[in-house]
């Protein structure tokens, strides 16, 4: 307050007095930098990023005080925000500096963690959320014996009962506010978003996924299910609430490599239409199915399921509704009942989150699915009321995808060398942090995955769920 300040100079102390004409000589230098780019200081000139990091040292005095780095500011910050989320567990921290803290309880096996830039400490504070993952893959963060899974799981856990960290409140508010502009998916930029993720190299999901390759959730009997056995059984757990029988016409919106297509094919006597966006998975379908002699039985086009006008028996969409995005949620459910049959019934496999409505994270967005979003159930019956639909059952399948995770995990893990020699390092520890930290979320948090059956009349399925057990147990 300069009024008061001026009321009380006289009584200022001497270490008042420093502090204030360093600041005022700190302020004249900043002006001076910002006026030319250039500093003299000490007898040298100084280009801006010199200055900076001058700034940054403990050896820089002004007014004959030394000022005290910007890191320590960041460290202090950061070392309450870690102590403040990891209440349970023990976590581990060494500093760039060398200095070293522990949070939580002291209880279970510690994670320890090494922050090696001081651009790491400070970016974890601004925006955790996107910057963890990116410290990881950059090396500025690293975790003992690359215990990445295990590190995920500790702030995982605890994140999912500590959600009022100051800074990732504000964050989390405002990518909230932005979600409707980040989701908006027309036709060509869900193309775009699709080609990010799932044009990888067809050879990078051989490693990792199951022979039919599978890149959805799985179905698990109990946590020592085979993945291909689980695989198999997510399969047929579908196609019984299909209802389908021979001759029937199926659309599978998001075929992928065209494992369920072929299957509904091969084993229930359907005729096919799969669609998906990415040209890799398109050719690999028709490939397989020629390979299979399914060419006249299922057939993979390269279109938006927008653009189709045929009506079907059955609709089948398995992890694809998560590229829909929110502002498109009608348009799809607009077309679900447009295409499906007035007997029709379709059967909607999604992750969900059983907390409310929120943003996709940031580090997903920018380096895993584009475009991407995790709905809550409200979001999405709200769509499915509008269209004039009817939800004639919904299943909640909570740790199977952790389970499914946790195979792919391992197995990209035994094959890293292989993704090495196809990309690189960074590439590597990407793929291991979305994958961990996938199944983390199913494990930890409040990710689900939500099986919807959908018809537009009252009897197009039993008045019981029987008749899906009753399968389950005959086979």
């Amino acid at each position: 307050n300069p009024a008061s300040a001026a009321g009380e100079s006289d009584h200022e102390s001497p270490q008042k007095c420093r502090t204030k004409t360093a600041t005022r000589q700190l302020s004249e230098l900043v002006t001076k930098c910002a006026a030319n780019g250039m500093l003299e200081t000490g007898g040298r000139r100084l280009d801006w990023p010199s200055w900076r990091n001058l700034c940054s040292s403990r050896l820089c005095r002004v007014g004959g005080m030394q000022l005290t780095r910007g890191l320590h500011m960041w460290e202090k910050l950061f070392r309450n925000m870690a102590q403040k989320l990891i209440t349970n567990g023990t976590l581990g921290v060494e500093l760039p500096g060398g200095k070293r803290f522990t949070c939580g309880d002291g209880k279970g096996e510690p994670i320890n963690i090494q922050l090696n830039s001081a651009s790491a400490v400070r970016d974890l504070c601004l925006d955790p959320d996107l910057k963890f993952g990116e410290c990881y893959m950059n090396g500025t963060l690293t975790v003992e014996g690359d215990d990445i899974r295990g590190l995920l799981a500790l702030v995982v856990s605890n994140i999912s009962g500590t959600r009022d960290v100051f800074l990732r409140k504000i964050t989390g508010r405002l990518r909230s506010l932005g979600r409707r502009i980040a989701q908006h998916n027309p036709v060509a930029r869900a193309r775009k978003n699709v080609e990010h993720h799932y044009d990888l190299s067809d050879e990078l999901y051989k490693l990792f996924l199951d022979e039919d390759m599978q890149y959805s959730c799985a179905y698990f009997e109990t946590p020592d299910d085979t993945l291909e056995n689980a695989q198999l059984r997510k399969k047929d757990h579908i196609a019984t609430k299909l209802l389908l029988r021979p001759g029937h016409t199926v659309l599978d919106i998001g075929s992928g490599w065209g494992g369920m297509g072929l299957t509904l094919a091969k084993n229930y006597g359907c005729q096919v239409m799969g669609v998906t966006l990415s040209s890799g998975q398109h050719r690999v379908s028709n490939l397989r199915a020629r390979e299979a002699g399914l060419s006249e039985k299922a057939v993979f086009a390269l279109m938006d399921y927008r653009a189709i006008s045929t009506q079907f028996d059955r609709i089948v969409s398995v992890g694809m509704f998560e590229h829909v995005g929110v502002p498109h949620y009608r348009e799809y459910f607009g077309c679900l009942r447009r295409l499906l049959k007035s007997d029709g019934v379709a059967l909607i496999h999604t992750i969900g989150r059983t907390s409310p409505p929120s943003a996709t994270n940031p580090w997903i967005t920018k380096y895993i699915f584009p475009g991407g979003y995790v709905p809550a159930l409200s979001e999405v019956m709200t769509a499915v009321e509008k269209e004039g639909l009817r939800i004639t059952d919904i299943e909640v399948l909570r740790l199977h995808y952790a389970e499914t995770l946790r195979h792919w995990h391992e197995r990209f893990n035994a094959n890293l060398e292989r993704v090495r020699a196809m990309y690189d390092d960074r590439f590597c520890r990407m793929w291991k942090f979305y994958l961990a930290a996938s199944e983390m979320t199913f494990r930890h948090d409040h990710q689900v995955v939500f099986q919807l059956q959908i018809s537009k009349e009252l009897e197009s399925v039993p008045l019981t769920r029987d008749y899906i057990y009753r399968k389950s147990m005959q086979s």
